[in-house]
């Protein structure tokens, strides 16, 4: 073991960054009140100009249920929401913006006013702000979130592969608002995953004390139960938040809740995909975006169809099989955007040329595929080649987010895997879609696949819904 003497803090430079909660709390409390006013204003506002029959002073009386807003934002935990999830984010948005209109609309009946204020202004109101507060927050943290005063210093206690993957993971993820600025360790030093080891892991008293570091992460998972209760007591106690890195790589994460069994530490797994309801919820949010969605896209199908059909020879769908739940297969449809004489031409490719071959054997997929019509190469980047599949939701064979679809080929690579994908339906989207796509390797595809499965939720859903439209936007990884 290492006989290096901590070095004192002050005598290192400080962290730029500054562990301000109020001015998080602050930026996203500004941006909750303003997003409210302007989605209550401009509803009222269009319901006026669309012949609305009311007092447009009535309406501003009501301006006092903005600073209800906030307070409930608050109870939740909204503000700084630092290290909250995104699903966890909604649901509790969800929760304070229905509790505040359920408040509104039985106070305005128990003064019997409820006939002077419009029930549909309300409800739109509702509806919106469930839309608009969730954006406005996304596009505060993406613009601010990498300030210096975002968010809280982070100290890393362990500075092996688990320390180096916690620090990765919130350098890549800023808006999570937890900022890893060093790490203490007995055994490194210098530099590691581009932060400084400052010193050993009793140094964290002095840490707290002269950088006023509120948090840590403790990430040595393989140590022993005796030396992980021995540092949680002597050092990790000196912070006043300190998240612990389990063993157990690959669990749930979203839905895990600490829970006393008896005086032991227990986590409660909650698997949500087991529970009825929640099955059901999921067929209700398919069939609701398929049925609003679908009408609006007939006009899009309609004309890429025709395309298509003016290109080249050949059908204008094409259905492949795959498997979906239980291990069942299906067919799955497309637009067509290959050739007609796909499978000899692909065949020819891998026979001449290794380079080809090697990529296909890696990721079943090629980067300058041979097979691809000019216009398909424009519909697999955009992703609407996929648009047919809303027929396999309709169906119950698909979902509109979920896992990859895989091919009997694949199976194999999913490894012990392949039972947890066959417990929910493939989607049209999902974590693999809106992370990259095909700019990721097939390793980290079964990954997410695997988080998605195991962290499910309808907020998980309705987050990865709203990220495809980014996605799809910028075509990043898609070819």
């Amino acid at each position: 073991m290492s006989t290096r003497l901590p070095t004192a803090p002050s005598t290192r430079s400080r962290p730029a960054v500054a562990n301000r909660p109020l001015l998080t709390a602050g930026a996203l409390l500004l941006g909750d009140v303003l997003t409210l006013a302007f989605t209550l204003v401009g509803v009222v506002w269009v319901r006026l100009m669309l012949g609305g029959q009311y007092e447009l002073s009535l309406y501003w009386q009501l301006w006092p249920i903005l600073l209800l807003f906030p307070a409930i934002f608050a109870f939740l935990g909204l503000y700084p929401a630092v290290g909250l999830s995104v699903p966890e984010e909604l649901r509790r948005i969800f929760a304070g913006n229905t509790l505040v209109f359920l408040l509104l609309g039985s106070s305005s009946f128990l003064l019997q006013n409820a006939d002077v204020f419009s029930r549909a202004i309300f409800l739109v109101a509702w509806a919106l702000s469930l839309l608009t507060v969730p954006l406005t927050r996304a596009s505060l943290r993406h613009f601010l979130a990498r300030q210096p005063w975002w968010g809280y210093a982070v100290v890393v206690l362990g500075a092996g592969k688990t320390g180096q993957a916690v620090a990765e993971a919130l350098r890549n993820q800023p808006g999570l608002g937890l900022k890893a600025v060093a790490f203490l360790d007995d055994e490194k030093q210098g530099q590691v995953a581009g932060l400084e080891v400052l010193g050993r892991l009793e140094m964290a008293p002095r840490l707290v004390r002269e950088w006023r570091v509120r948090h840590a992460v403790l990430a040595i998972p393989s140590a022993s139960r005796e030396r992980l209760l021995q540092v949680i007591e002597q050092y990790g106690s000196a912070f006043p938040r300190l998240i612990l890195i389990p063993n157990l790589f690959g669990m749930a994460s979203l839905w895990v809740s600490a829970t006393d069994v008896g005086g032991m530490l227990g986590l409660e797994l909650r698997h949500n995909l087991l529970q009825p309801w929640s099955q059901f919820l999921k067929r209700c949010i398919d069939y609701a975006g398929v049925l609003a969605g679908g009408l609006l896209l007939l006009p899009l199908l309609g004309l890429i169809a025709l395309a298509i059909k003016l290109e080249s020879r050949g059908p204008v769908f094409f259905a492949h099989k795959r498997i979906g739940k239980n291990g069942q297969t299906f067919r799955a449809w497309k637009f067509r955007t290959m050739v007609h004489n796909a499978d000899e031409v692909l065949r020819q490719t891998l026979e001449t040329n290794p380079n080809a071959r090697a990529e296909w054997e890696r990721d079943q997929k090629l980067r300058n595929d041979p097979r691809i019509t000019q216009l398909g190469r424009w519909l697999r980047r955009s992703s609407l080649d996929e648009l047919p599949q809303i027929w396999n939701v309709l169906l119950g064979e698909m979902s509109l987010v979920g896992p990859r679809p895989i091919v009997q080929a694949e199976v194999e690579r999913y490894g012990d895997r392949f039972a947890l994908y066959t417990q929910v339906l493939p989607g049209i989207t999902g974590l693999w879609q809106v992370s990259g796509r095909n700019d990721t390797g097939y390793a980290e595809r079964v990954s997410l696949d695997t988080y998605y499965v195991r962290n499910w939720s309808p907020w998980l859903d309705l987050y990865l819904i709203a990220r495809t439209f980014w996605a799809v936007l910028w075509s990043k990884g898609a070819y």
